[in-house]
């Protein structure tokens, strides 16, 4: 099951490009072990999470096949997203997630749509 998303800011790639539109898949227990047995993880478990969601983003924007350290170039405010997204869909099974507009800044809820729907 995939889920698209929207990142607040976006992540810029080398040539400026910035990329916002996005899917996610749900995690398996073979991303769990994989992150576990990652070395990186070692020396830092806040870098679990950039290594779990490079498995679990199928996409972002025209990038395909992201890497943690591709990852490492997200905004805190795209990060802290990413991590809320993962979590409602992989362990809440919630489907609402809080926005804001970013013109006027009202508050209002959005329903996931899974990808390829409407």
């Amino acid at each position: 099951i995939e889920f698209e998303f929207t990142l607040p800011r976006g992540l810029i790639d080398a040539e400026g490009t910035i990329h916002r539109q996005g899917v996610m898949r749900l995690a398996t227990a073979k991303d769990e072990i994989a992150v576990q047995r990652d070395r990186r993880t070692q020396g830092s478990e806040a870098y679990g999470l950039l290594i779990m969601l490079s498995r679990v983003i199928q996409q972002l924007g025209s990038l395909s096949g992201l890497t943690p350290e591709l990852l490492e170039g997200l905004f805190s405010r795209d990060l802290a997203y990413l991590r809320e997204f993962f979590n409602r869909i992989n362990q809440q099974g919630n489907v609402h997630i809080p926005a804001q507009c970013p013109s006027c800044q009202a508050a209002f809820e959005v329903e996931l749509a899974l990808a390829g729907e409407l």
